[in-house]
């Protein structure tokens, strides 16, 4: 069942037009979240408007909104004033023009939404805009009006339906030039090169956003769960510090060599690693469950002397 829309308007394209609505792609409501609590009951805190000159708390009935004109002084804005402001987009996602995805810089992106149509007779002409684009192969920009905003919008075709990015304005993207001006023009060595090429493309892979773990959030839920179960929260373990590198022709050399001890067979990392060689159809051992001793028959059982040059 679709969750409930956060806009429903119209899209147009020149003299087509179909219902629609909106919904956001993407949530935050899964994440751990904290209440701010008084140490000393225990009991939740809750936040309370207070009037800059007085002092004096505000109930919710007398908050307002007002823009400075002025140190101190504000020219009060009323709620319906603001939604008297009736602009096209305010209803309707008016697509100005089409252009190649591959054009629009990725720092304007910001938040995606799902556009559906929102009737079935809406459903043959918001097919005919969305089979063009993909014809095509050109995402549309349009204008909507969000949360008292007018955004610009993205839209390209994605599954049956259509994918709804909101642009960034130029004023809001910081320019790079002073981040990046006293970063000086550097001659990469083709011997060096070749090795980080190596690197790369050792770890080449498929973007599969299936295998991305949050091991921060992991590690608060353990947190939690320790703390319930009244067990003193466990120290995280963490990765050593990178060591100082002396000679950056060494770690690409030693990088390579450990990608591919990475990527050697059980067995075969087994065998370096102590120096020892395992019979050959050998299982692994079973790790002792947390909390019990292992027992001492789990100990490897020593390899005849007919085998030792097995493997």
């Amino acid at each position: 069942m679709a969750a409930r829309p956060y806009w429903r308007g119209y899209l147009k394209l020149s003299l087509v037009s179909c219902p629609i609505a909106l919904y956001p792609a993407a949530s935050s409501s899964e994440r751990i979240a904290f209440r701010q609590i008084n140490k000393k009951t225990g009991n939740r805190l809750r936040q309370q408007l207070v009037d800059d000159v007085t002092r004096e708390p505000v109930e919710g009935e007398d908050k307002g909104r007002g823009y400075e004109i002025a140190k101190n002084t504000y020219l009060p804005i009323d709620d319906e004033e603001l939604e008297a402001l009736k602009i096209d987009s305010s209803q309707t996602i008016d697509i100005d023009r089409f252009v190649p995805r591959a054009q629009i810089d990725e720092r304007y992106f910001e938040s995606p939404y799902y556009i559906a149509p929102d009737d079935k007779v809406a459903q043959e002409a918001f097919a005919v805009i969305r089979e063009a684009m993909r014809d095509k192969k050109m995402v549309a920009l349009a204008r909507v009006v969000l949360s008292k905003r007018e955004r610009v919008i993205m839209l390209q075709p994605w599954d049956k339906g259509l994918m709804g990015t909101t642009l960034r304005y130029p004023y809001e993207i910081r320019d790079e030039k002073p981040v990046f001006d006293e970063i000086p023009d550097v001659k990469v060595p083709a011997e060096m090169l070749k090795l980080a090429d190596h690197i790369v493309e050792s770890k080449k892979g498929d973007f599969d956003p299936s295998q991305f773990v949050d091991h921060y959030e992991e590690a608060v839920v353990e947190l939690i769960r320790r703390k319930r179960a009244g067990l003193p929260a466990e120290p995280q373990k963490t990765s050593p510090t990178a060591p100082n590198v002396v000679s950056l022709m060494d770690a690409l050399r030693r990088s390579i060599a450990e990608e591919t001890g990475a990527k050697a067979p059980a067995a075969a990392k087994s065998a370096a690693k102590k120096g020892s060689k395992r019979i050959a159809g050998q299982g692994e051992m079973l790790l002792p469950i947390e909390g019990k001793k292992p027992k001492e028959e789990a100990k490897p059982v020593a390899r005849p002397a007919s085998r030792k040059k097995a493997g």
